[in-house]
């Protein structure tokens, strides 16, 4: 066995004894706070469509908590790489919102098992409508 791959195992045998993890599993994190300032305030009541649509700081805002709270199961730049479903597939418009809504109310749950959890009420609703603006602003056709 050559040093590296000695030092290698090493290090990855005293971070096992530890205690420390070096890989997680679907859905095993806390969700991030996003910063919403400088976005209209949309009240207690969930929207129907993408009230940002077009808006540059909803862009930006929605790139931040989508890296900070998506991307580890739906990929960087929004391109699966197999866990979850790809998002740049999503539908525009309001017919991708309505499926998207549904998905941050509600989660996706399999036999007893969470695939994605419930944000709504984690997130707040211009947190989540800024997710959905970057995510949409990532789209590409079949």
């Amino acid at each position: 066995m050559n040093k590296a791959r000695a030092a290698l195992t090493a290090v990855a045998m005293a971070a096992a004894l530890a205690g420390v993890s070096t890989a997680f599993g679907h859905g095993d994190m806390a969700p991030q706070p996003v910063e919403t300032k400088g976005l209209p305030d949309l009240g207690p009541d969930w929207v129907g469509s993408n009230p940002y649509r077009g808006n540059a700081r909803a862009l930006e805002v929605g790139a931040s908590g989508y890296n900070q709270n998506c991307a580890r199961c739906h990929g960087l730049d929004v391109k699966s790489g197999g866990i979850a479903p790809d998002l740049r597939y999503l539908a525009t418009g309001d017919e991708g919102d309505v499926w998207f809504s549904y998905r941050v109310i509600n989660g996706a749950e399999r036999d007893g098992r969470i695939y994605m959890p419930k944000f709504a009420g984690v997130l707040s609703q211009e947190a989540l409508w800024a997710i959905r603006t970057y995510i949409e602003s990532q789209h590409v056709d079949d």
